[in-house]
């Protein structure tokens, strides 16, 4: 079985983030990892090929030479081999499906596994375009994948506004990932080292076609404005007029 993680470089969730005066991101003191939901992707199917299937595992990320960091990184949690498609454009959903499917369809992958969103856009968008142009069956929001014994069918366990349900997809699909399907493990020195020898295919992504325009435009990023300070109120009375007179929510 061949199972495709798509990858993105996204900024540390730990980390703050500060803007430029330009509106833009200031790179100058941001560390760059994995997208968590990525992470989430990759650990799944390094845990399908612990069950005792024959995985061969590729990792594939989008973006300029930078995201070589995130692919080596993707190497040592346990992907066989990666490729990099260089393309320092704009990007958006509709153009990251684009290239996706194009190496989809040199690779014939069994399996797509991704986040189910980015966390520096949220757009949520990808792995639905995705199924979509290879005409796929998809399943999305995955908390709990399950192969039958041929590897032919999954059984995808999601969470919905009304508890949960369970689909079952025909192989090859694209299976997107939710929060609560794993926890992606530490990854040690040794297999830090051992991925630096792993091979990463590079490719322009004009080899894969007349690539789409992007129709999203980042124009600029602003900070969230700060939270006015609260005050007690003595009484019942005084709290319901607030709430109406100045909150007006009353």
């Amino acid at each position: 079985m061949k199972i495709l993680v798509p990858i993105k470089r996204v900024p540390d969730p730990y980390g703050k983030v500060r803007l430029a005066a330009d509106g833009r991101i200031d790179e100058s003191d941001i560390k760059w990892v994995i997208n968590p939901f990525d992470e989430i992707a990759l650990e799944e199917a390094v845990r399908i090929r612990e069950s005792g299937v024959d995985v061969e595992l590729v990792a594939v990320s989008v973006g300029g030479p930078e995201s070589e960091e995130q692919i080596r990184a993707a190497l040592a949690m346990g992907a066989d081999r990666a490729i990099l498609v260089l393309d320092e454009q704009a990007l958006d959903p509709g153009v990251v499906s684009y290239l996706l499917a194009a190496i989809c369809e040199r690779e014939n992958p069994d399996l797509i596994l991704t986040g189910k969103q980015a966390i520096d856009d949220d757009f949520n968008q990808t792995g639905q375009m995705l199924a979509a142009r290879l005409k796929l069956p998809q399943a999305t929001f995955a908390s709990k994948i399950t192969l039958s014994p041929d590897g032919a069918k999954a059984q995808v366990m999601r969470e919905v506004d009304a508890g949960r349900e369970t689909l079952e997809l025909t192989l090859p699909a694209v299976i997107t990932t939710d929060l609560r399907l794993n926890e992606p493990r530490y990854v040690a020195l040794p297999a830090i080292i051992k991925a630096r020898s792993k091979p990463i295919q590079k490719l322009e992504s004009s080899e894969l076609g007349a690539r789409p325009t992007a129709r999203i435009k980042v124009l600029r990023l602003e900070s969230p404005q700060g939270r006015k300070a609260g005050r007690k109120v003595a009484s019942v009375d005084e709290l319901i007029t607030a709430l109406k007179e100045e909150a007006k929510v009353l």
